[in-house]
């Protein structure tokens, strides 16, 4: 989702700003940078996990195409880069990111490990924006734990594309496209 991808770093700047970041001492420094993101996450996390525990098991093998994953495939992956990047954000060695998909296959173990995953997540978007600074890597490169952070959050919001076009092809209707209640 490019979109989300070019409003990180404005939203982020945005928030700086407005928690006026760099003029606060350490002791009195608002979190506003992890918030921001938290908050973006949780909406794609909760968007997949609504989306993984509506689709019928019957449908978990269903793809659109051969050359794309399967919406069960989709969980594992989601949930497994979720373990990775949680993971990194916190300091922990990174994990492989295909062992959900690669080890679980039904509709309760899927559901369990995208919650599961969203457990480590929970702890990573819990940081502060000082602890966020930290040097992290993953996939060999360098950068902040935030920017890590980001790149979760992005990356859900691109799988929840995903399943968002399949749900259609399936006559189901999105949970970001439902009434609130």
């Amino acid at each position: 989702m490019p979109t989300l991808r070019a409003a990180i770093p404005l939203i982020l700047l945005t928030a700086l700003s407005r928690g006026s970041v760099a003029q606060s001492t350490p002791a009195t420094q608002p979190n506003t940078a992890v918030a921001t993101l938290r908050e973006l996450w949780k909406t794609q996390a909760s968007y997949v996990l609504q989306t993984a525990e509506a689709v019928p098991e019957s449908l978990y093998s269903f793809r659109p195409v051969k050359s794309v994953r399967s919406f069960g495939e989709l969980f594992g992956h989601i949930a497994g880069s979720q373990n990775s990047m949680c993971g990194v954000a916190l300091g922990e060695p990174q994990r492989n990111e295909d062992e959900v998909e690669k080890s679980r296959t039904t509709k309760a173990d899927l559901v369990a490990a995208l919650r599961a995953s969203n457990a480590v997540c929970e702890r990573a978007y819990g940081q502060t924006d000082r602890v966020a600074e930290g040097k992290a890597t993953l996939f060999g490169r360098e950068q902040t734990r935030l920017a890590v952070l980001g790149l979760n959050a992005t990356h859900d919001a691109e799988h929840y594309g995903n399943l968002v076009t399949y749900l259609r092809i399936n006559g189901m209707v999105p949970p970001s496209s439902r009434p609130r209640q």
